[in-house]
């Protein structure tokens, strides 16, 4: 029984830890979430190159460079590296008078060895800013004046705010709820964070890197989340990455099933193997090296997919009342299960307050657990058929 007891004391431990992470930051970011929109300095003297891979993106790419030339007056250099393409991408960044370098390697595939390609061409100019951009995402305003001004302000990469929509108002709730939590992963807890002046993560697009650190860090990993590996590189070279809520990018949701599964199954799988795999070694590390960026990223790691999270909760509060009612453990226990569970409740039911009501509403709040559970062959997948590899999620076009 003792044997028992000690492994749920430690589960009820480890399971503490990602509900405070995940309140401390709605919270904060509630308290704050009137943040002054600031108009940023320019620096029309610096060398900035925007650069973008694409993979067969000869329809997406053409409203992402659209919305570069409309928002921003100043020259950039753009790079668009057409990675494995077999489409007319290539073409169509050449019409529109843009620098493209192709890529062919269909033995080392992904994101990563796209970036890479592109950074050892940009090495023969060395630019001051270099900033990571999806060939489906538009940028809004005058984000790139906002991204550029942050990363010479404080000298680290930078994180944009990168939200995802759907397409149409009638998407289903299952699409409203993926919305909803994109928005809660990608703006409002690296908000929070950002509050107490600790870092974020990447998330993918939207990125701004000074060349002294872009230019140190590997892209060439093929890891199906090469984003958060790259924060994390960043991070350990004490240039760990700040969040700019008032740079705005955004993209949009496929509307074909597959390519959502994908999508999610890529992103999911590869942060839960982060957390397996890297977690405890980064805050080892962190903790040696008194490297508090770096410790931070690393619980904030430690917060898994909501939906498992919540899965994991109400199975721990199951447990609780299983081991007081048929063991006669401690009713200690089982409240302080009811307690996480509730934390976790009211934070989600706050953030749905102060910045989800426009995507779902209460009713599609509370529908939240079967959706959930529309997620279980995820996980298990995660477990019996894990994904490895990157894979690119399919569009609606194709």
């Amino acid at each position: 029984m003792l044997v028992i007891e000690s492994i749920f004391i430690v589960i009820l431990i480890l399971a503490t830890i990602p509900v405070l992470i995940v309140s401390a930051q709605v919270f904060i970011a509630i308290l704050a979430s009137k943040h002054k929109v600031i108009q940023p300095k320019l620096y029309d003297h610096l060398n900035v190159c925007i650069l973008i891979p694409a993979h067969n993106e000869s329809v997406n790419i053409i409203p992402t460079l659209d919305s570069i030339s409309q928002n921003h007056a100043s020259t950039l250099k753009v790079l668009v590296v057409a990675d494995n393409c077999n489409d007319d991408t290539a073409e169509i960044v050449r019409q529109r008078g843009l620098e493209v370098i192709e890529r062919h390697d269909h033995s080392r595939r992904g994101k990563g060895y796209a970036l890479d390609f592109g950074i050892n061409h940009l090495r023969q100019f060395s630019p001051d800013i270099v900033i990571i951009l999806d060939a489906d995402c538009i940028v809004d305003g005058n984000a790139i004046d906002h991204l550029i001004d942050k990363a010479v302000s404080t000298g680290r990469p930078v994180q944009a705010n990168y939200l995802m929509f759907n397409r149409s108002a009638s998407a289903s709730i299952k699409m409203k709820i993926a919305e909803f939590g994109w928005l809660l992963k990608n703006y409002v807890r690296p908000l929070g964070f950002s509050i107490i002046n600790l870092p974020c993560q990447l998330t993918g697009s939207g990125m701004a890197f000074p060349w002294r650190h872009i230019s140190k860090i590997n892209f060439a990993t093929g890891h199906i989340v090469e984003d958060m590996k790259l924060g994390l590189e960043a991070a350990e070279i004490a240039a760990a990455p700040v969040f700019c809520p008032n740079a705005k990018v955004y993209s949009y949701f496929p509307l074909n099933e597959e390519g959502v599964k994908s999508q999610r199954t890529r992103w999911e799988h590869g942060h839960l193997g982060i957390i397996f795999k890297d977690v405890p070694h980064i805050l080892l590390k962190a903790i040696l090296k008194k490297n508090l960026h770096l410790f931070a990223m690393g619980i904030d790691l430690l917060v898994p997919p909501l939906s498992l999270m919540a899965m994991s909760l109400a199975l721990l509060m199951v447990a609780g009342l299983l081991l007081v009612t048929i063991f006669n453990f401690p009713a200690i226990y089982f409240a302080l299960t009811i307690y996480l569970n509730s934390l976790f409740a009211l934070s989600i039911f706050c953030f749905w307050i102060a910045f989800g009501r426009e995507i779902i509403s209460l009713r599609q709040l509370l529908s939240i657990p079967y959706y959930i559970l529309t997620k279980v062959p995820i996980y298990l997948r995660f477990v019996f058929k894990r994904q490895s590899e990157w894979v690119r999620s399919k569009r609606d076009e194709n």
